[in-house]
């Protein structure tokens, strides 16, 4: 895939600053992806798009408060974005481990900016007295940082962190959960999981009472989120791994699901990805191996050869994006690309406050 591909034009106006209110309220665009028709719905409509049996898989992380500024003791200030622990193990049932290292130390990879005059060794302050310092530079302005002592890391974001807002949200947040899924439970990804911020509880309840199973699956969103795609070769992009767990229950049920020839509806992108690793190797009736634990790497692209995933519901993202390029395995290039056009000619919100689309066979509609 070449990387203009992933270009598309939209007016700045369209990008959307606030969330819909209520949540469900935002706009629908139902795209078949093997006929390429359209049609314009709410997202409140969903519980009517959907049928008994199908299996809506939503990822329950919650954003951590992760951009942080410090001071470097010159007085200089850097801007850091916590991006994930990296110096513990995964339990059985998916949360980090609470430990540190033998040092006594909590390890994390951040983003720092400005970073070009950063070096190891370098010495940051946080608030009045919590140290931390940088270890390696891990390249594209990404680092490992060290803390030792208390307030843990976790701690100090509640303190002194800011919701990592992406850059072309300009309007503060009027409450930090309206960047949250109100199913949002598992602490630890840099940035929202944005396809889920339109479920409000009313809607979850309609689903599961036409038949609709949720099923909820983890996956911290990291660094790509704010990184576009630069290879002129889409294929060629390296992608930074993710981290993700599928609870064993969970993952029987959406075995059973499979082998009943029940659809899988990932709710965005993210869901997608634990989805097509826990499958990615299996047949039509094979099931996860467990444990369903680890990071993943998986790049989608045109190509793909989907083993889980029946319907998307996602947003509209940006162009150059690894994200976009998965939509468009999944539906088409040139069907996404007529959706993104009629989107934009029809004045749709864009992006993580945005409307939404849900990508189906359009014959196994309800």
């Amino acid at each position: 895939m070449r990387l203009d591909e992933l270009d598309f034009a939209f007016p700045e106006e369209l990008i959307a600053q606030r969330p819909s209110e209520p949540r469900d309220a935002c706009r629908l665009l139902v795209v078949d992806r093997n006929s390429g028709a359209l049609s314009h719905r709410i997202f409140r409509d969903l519980p009517t798009l959907l049928r008994p049996g199908d299996v809506l898989v939503v990822n329950e992380s919650r954003v951590l408060p992760a951009r942080v500024w410090a001071h470097k003791k010159t007085g200089g200030r850097v801007e850091l974005l916590f991006l994930r622990r990296a110096d513990r193990a995964t339990e059985s049932h998916g949360h980090e481990k609470a430990g540190s290292t033998a040092e006594g130390r909590e390890v994390w990879e951040v983003l720092a900016r400005p970073s070009s005059r950063l070096r190891a060794g370098v010495a940051l302050t946080v608030g009045h007295d919590t140290s931390l310092t940088l270890q390696e530079s891990l390249g594209d302005g990404r680092w490992l940082l060290s803390h030792q002592g208390a307030p843990d890391v976790l701690d100090l974001l509640e303190r002194y962190g800011a919701m990592p807002l992406p850059p072309y949200i300009r309007t503060p947040l009027q409450d930090p959960d309206e960047y949250q899924t109100v199913y949002a439970t598992v602490p630890g990804s840099a940035a929202a999981p944005t396809a889920g911020l339109h479920f409000t509880p009313t809607l979850l309840s309609r689903l599961g009472e036409v038949g609709v199973q949720i099923e909820r699956v983890t996956l911290h969103v990291g660094a790509d989120t704010f990184r576009p795609v630069s290879a002129e070769q889409v294929e060629e992009h390296q992608i930074h791994t993710e981290t993700y767990h599928v609870e064993q229950a969970v993952a029987e049920r959406l075995d059973r699901a499979r082998a009943e020839g029940r659809r899988l509806v990932a709710v965005g992108t993210t869901a997608v990805r634990v989805l097509e690793t826990v499958y990615g190797q299996s047949e039509a009736r094979e099931g996860v191996k467990m444990p369903a634990t680890g990071a993943t790497d998986v790049f989608i692209t045109p190509g793909y050869r989907f083993r889980a995933v029946d319907a998307l519901i996602t947003n509209f993202h940006l162009p150059r994006t690894s994200l976009l390029a998965l939509v468009m395995a999944f539906g088409g290039v040139q069907v996404v690309r007529n959706a993104y056009q009629e989107a934009v000619e029809r004045r749709y919100r864009l992006f993580s406050f945005g409307d939404a689309m849900l990508l189906t066979g359009g014959d196994d509609l309800a």
